[in-house]
């Protein structure tokens, strides 16, 4: 490859922050409540994990588990709130009661974040239309990457999706970088090498224990070394 592949670990706290840089992530996603599937942390979390690690912080920007965006005029203030205590990237991602893009809430949340970059996350793995999602998004300011699995169902189900994809990159709407994620697996990450992904996401990988327990840096370590150094 002629880059490093970017490896992305979901953390919690400042423990997992720490474990994960030292077994070799590039960047972290930050959130709370994973039996939500993950929603904003506290700027009190996200200053102190700022603190304590000096590798890229991505910060999700969630109030409510699903997809939809619920009180836009409050996420726009969290976001303010979260950029004082230090963050400079996010994670949104927002669906209307049909499927596609909420457009407004997107434009509301990504405009407060002013230019800042930023992850639409696994909600397009939800979307009625995935294709018409990327290219109505496809010249948002800061929109730089998107989490997917390529299915609803995880990497297993959308393994095709995915290598379609990821041969149309530099397209209008397929520009930003795939970042892989969602059971996601080592086995995966041969062939998706391969096809030229360079993102991968992991959370309850880089915890042996599961989510009752901490990130592993030798969990995260050994990613690292089948991504490569």
């Amino acid at each position: 490859m002629s880059k490093r592949a970017v490896l992305e670990v979901i953390a919690l706290d400042v423990e997992d922050a720490v474990a994960a840089q030292a077994g070799g992530a590039d960047r972290l996603e930050l959130v709370t409540d994973m039996a939500a599937d993950g929603l904003t942390p506290s700027a009190e979390t996200v200053a102190a994990i700022r603190a304590a690690v000096d590798i890229d912080l991505r910060v999700m920007l969630r109030l409510a588990d699903g997809f939809a965006a619920g009180d836009v005029e409050r996420l726009v203030g969290v976001a303010g709130r979260l950029r004082e205590a230090g963050a400079t990237e996010f994670v949104l991602g927002f669906l209307d009661a049909d499927g596609d893009v909420d457009l407004g809430a997107v434009e509301q949340v990504a405009g407060a974040l002013e230019g800042c970059r930023w992850t639409f996350h696994r909600a397009i793995d939800r979307a009625a239309n995935r294709d018409a999602l990327r290219k109505q998004l496809a010249d948002f300011p800061g929109l730089d990457t998107y989490l997917t699995a390529g299915a609803a169902g995880g990497v297993d189900d959308g393994l095709t999706v995915l290598l379609a994809e990821a041969r149309r990159r530099g397209e209008p709407g397929y520009e930003q970088q795939l970042l892989v994620g969602g059971g996601l697996r080592l086995e995966h990450v041969p062939g998706l090498l391969d096809a030229g992904i360079d993102g991968f996401h992991i959370g309850g990988a880089a915890r042996p224990s599961g989510w009752d327990g901490p990130v592993s840096a030798e969990a995260v370590g050994e990613w690292r070394r089948v991504l490569g150094d």
